[in-house]
């Protein structure tokens, strides 16, 4: 079982990682290029303005624009479709779906847990827009996605009001709670460029978790399962 479950969510991760990396090299990373230009121009302007112009600061490794972007890009992808549709696959060894709708279903309860509830408290931002301390954050994302998974458990894997009622109740303490915030929001980039930005995380986002969801169904019923 544990082979075959690696197997199909391999193949499934994979098919959706390059969908999501088509959509993201055609939308999303140009509008990431663009707000680094403003966030270059405004290093250098800062720059022009320091007394010491021979001061410089170490600067981490990142791939520059071109292969080394893509390949980065289709890499980080195909190993976070491939764990998500470990934990799909997880779910379908419990409760295995009848069809590809119930893969769908699968795949939009996790575009819920780990993208659409986080975003609410914290949207996808463009580089150069200030934000809350790193810590801060990730403690806040993993929270909300955690409770999220709980609570739509709750609400759509049993039938006890009582429960279900709890389960609305996790899902929206997070949000009660509220999401860290920076003390002065900034961004170098235009809000209408932000905009964009967040309208193409989701909708790319929730293109690669449909597609997750039904292939890792399909590969999951349809892979041979040998000893």
């Amino acid at each position: 079982m544990f082979k075959h479950m690696v197997f199909s969510s391999a193949l499934a991760g994979i098919a959706a990682a390059l969908l999501l990396s088509v959509l993201q090299m055609f939308w999303v990373t140009p509008l990431i290029l663009q707000a680094e230009m403003y966030e270059v121009a405004a290093e250098a302007d800062a720059h022009a303005h320091t007394a010491d112009d021979h001061t410089h600061n170490a600067v981490a490794w990142q791939p520059e624009d071109g292969w080394q972007r893509t390949v980065s890009t289709i890499s980080s992808n195909a190993l976070m479709a491939i764990a998500f549709a470990l934990m799909l696959t997880g779910a379908y060894a419990l409760r295995k779906p009848s069809g590809i709708l119930q893969g769908l279903a699968w795949g939009l309860a996790g575009y819920t847990v780990f993208f659409a509830a986080p975003s609410l408290g914290l949207p996808p931002d463009l580089p150069g827009t200030s934000t809350a301390a790193v810590l801060s954050r990730q403690g806040w994302w993993l929270a909300t996605a955690l409770a999220t998974a709980f609570g739509l458990g709750l609400l759509l894997l049993q039938g006890r009001w009582s429960l279900r009622l709890l389960g609305a109740l996790a899902m929206i303490t997070p949000h009660l709670l509220g999401a860290p915030q920076p003390e002065i929001v900034t961004s170098l980039a235009p809000e209408a460029l932000q905009t964009q930005f967040r309208w193409a995380s989701t909708l790319t986002n929730g293109a690669f978790w449909t597609v997750l969801g039904m292939l890792s169904t399909i590969t999951f019923n349809r892979t041979p399962n040998q000893p």
